[in-house]
């Protein structure tokens, strides 16, 4: 996943204010107690921050793909 990539998923499934509220505010337990800005400012992998975010906020694996059915989903790291 690039950084492009996941801000577009960001926008799409979490809403684009809401959702960069959430990167910028939220402590993710999977990410070392890292917002998912600091997590990709420490260069973690976009699509590892995109997982640990989703589970943070309880997003279903069907739901955390936003409404392109073609987009492939991620493996996680």
């Amino acid at each position: 996943m690039r950084l492009r990539e996941f801000w577009l998923l960001v926008d799409e499934v979490l809403g684009s204010a809401h959702g960069r509220e959430l990167t910028r505010e939220l402590v993710l337990r999977g990410l070392d107690q890292r917002t998912a800005m600091q997590a990709l400012d420490d260069n973690v992998e976009p699509r590892t921050v995109w997982h640990a975010l989703c589970d943070e906020l309880e997003i279903s694996e069907i739901d955390r793909w936003g409404a392109d059915a073609r987009r492939p989903a991620p493996p996680r790291a």
